[in-house]
């Protein structure tokens, strides 16, 4: 019998916490080259997570290596740079932060923070309290109903999208907000639980992705477009999406699935066919995709031969390693600034 041993965002949660997020492109005039944003954390010497950003490439440390910490999400607007994340305090509490050019701010009653947006002048963060999903806007909480927690925010003009998961007949279930009131999604009637990890809107067009846990017990990825379910995987071996993004008529989702040995292979699906990003000799995940022009970003990790993970980009399926695998990393976001 194949071990489970998922690397979803809940369990990251537990030891570091996680977010994956997808965003608007934004245009960076007189620039032709990219520059590429990517969230994560990288272990030290004495076995402390630090929270980092990496700029094509170049790694910035947020946190200075004393508790544990992870960068979720990064998003940038004009020349301010913003990440989402958590750092432990002393009494061994996860707080979470918003960084500004690196300069961080506590949320008031959170415990996670998972993605962030910014719309104009306001800046939308989505994560988790004590009591449930929590969406800050400029650092103000609003809870949302019902809710375990808030994984991935997006703001189309003047509505704001939160996607993650309520309880409801004590099941967790994939759920939608729109200007914080829960909308249907349509759950399999055979779901045993089900989870939303990141939501993107084109035009009138509202894309939700995540998965499905089944009565069979297979996770199978789902992508709910305005409410309505498709299967992106199939039931052969399990799956997870973290991460959607719409550019044009083509729909990006990332993720992972299994395959015969028992490992995970991180996967990009493009329109529901499926792109393997490593030949599935070490576990690997991919937690965020970005599009940008005719370029495809993919952030996640990789496992290497002394079993530490290794923080990856993948730009059109080509892998750059942004750790050196010493240390145990991941990338959990990425932004891509043109």
């Amino acid at each position: 019998m194949k071990t489970k041993h998922f690397y979803f965002k809940f369990l990251l949660l537990l030891a570091l916490g996680l977010a994956t997020t997808v965003f608007n492109s934004c245009i960076k005039e007189g620039n032709s080259n990219p520059d590429v944003y990517v969230a994560g954390y990288e272990n030290n010497a004495q076995g402390k997570s630090v929270a980092k950003l990496w700029k094509n490439g170049v790694a910035q440390n947020l946190t200075d290596g004393a508790f544990d910490a992870a960068a979720n999400s990064v998003y940038v607007s004009g020349s301010d740079v913003y990440v989402a994340g958590c750092e432990y305090n002393a009494q061994g509490n996860c707080v979470a932060k918003l960084w500004k050019n690196g300069v961080a701010q506590e949320l008031y009653n959170g415990t996670q923070a998972f993605s962030v947006y910014v719309s104009g002048n306001n800046v939308y963060v989505a994560g988790s309290g004590n009591d449930g999903g929590i969406l800050w806007k400029n650092g103000v909480a609003q809870e949302l109903d019902l809710s375990y927690d808030a994984q991935s925010v997006f703001v189309a003009g003047s509505d704001v999208y939160v996607a993650g998961r309520v309880y409801t007949q004590r099941q967790i279930v994939a759920s939608l907000w729109k200007n914080g009131i829960l909308q249907n999604i349509n759950i399999s009637s055979s779901a045993k639980f089900s989870s939303a990890w990141s939501v993107y809107v084109s035009g009138s067009d509202v894309y939700v992705a995540g998965y499905e846990y089944n009565m069979q017990g297979n996770y199978v990825v789902k992508l709910w477009k305005n409410g309505v379910a498709q299967n992106i995987s199939d039931v052969t071996d399990d799956a997870v999406a973290y991460s959607v993004y719409v550019s044009g008529s083509n729909v990006y989702v990332a993720g992972f699935e299994y395959n015969a040995q028992g490992f995970c292979v991180a996967k990009l699906w493009k329109n529901g066919v499926v792109q393997n990003l490593t030949d599935g000799t070490y576990t690997s995940d991919a937690n965020s995709v970005y599009v940008s022009g005719s370029d495809v970003y993919v952030a996640g990790f990789e496992y290497n031969e002394q079993e530490n993970r290794v923080a990856k980009l993948w730009k059109n399926g080509v892998a750059q390693n942004l750790t050196d695998g010493t240390f145990t990393a991941v990338a959990y976001s990425v932004f891509v600034v043109k």
